[in-house]
C-alpha cells in the first residue's frame, strides 16, 4: 500500500510563500497523476494543482502565475511552490496520487492534508 506524507504548511503573512512537499512511499506497480487541491472551512475541496507523470502540469485559474507544482519521479515526490499568498489561500491542502497496483487495477489515494493560513 502506498502512502502519501506532507511536510510544509504554517502560518505566512500576505505576499509570502511556503513551499509543501508530498512523499509517496509504499510499493506500487507505477504512479501516475500527482497533485494538490484543498478545502476551506466551508467550503468545497478543490483542485489546486496536478502533475502528471510525464511532467505535464495543470493549475486552478486562481493560482496561476503564483504556485508551481513539480515531482520527482525517481523519489515519487511532489512538491508545490506557493507565492504571492493571498488570505483567500488560507486552507487545509491536500496531496494526491493515482497509483497503480497492478496493470490493470489503480487508486486514488490522499494524503492526511497540511493547513496553509494566509495572514492579511
Amino acid at each position: 500500500q502506498v502512502q502519501l506524507v506532507e511536510s510544509g504548511g504554517g502560518l505566512v503573512q500576505s505576499g509570502g510563500s511556503l513551499r509543501l512537499s508530498c512523499e509517496a512511499s509504499g510499493s506500487a506497480f507505477s504512479i501516475d497523476a500527482m497533485g494538490w487541491y484543498r478545502q476551506a472551512p466551508g467550503k468545497q475541496r478543490e483542485l489546486v494543482a496536478v502533475i502528471t507523470g510525464g511532467g505535464s502540469t495543470d493549475y486552478a485559474d486562481s493560482v496561476k502565475g503564483r504556485f508551481t507544482i513539480s515531482r520527482d519521479n525517481a523519489e515519487n515526490t511532489v512538491n508545490l511552490q506557493l507565492n504571492s499568498l493571498k488570505p483567500e489561500d488560507t486552507a487545509a491542502y491536500y496531496c494526491h496520487a493515482k497509483v497503480w497496483y497492478t496493470r490493470f487495477t489503480s487508486y486514488i489515494i490522499w494524503g492526511q492534508g497540511t493547513q496553509v493560513t494566509v495572514s492579511s
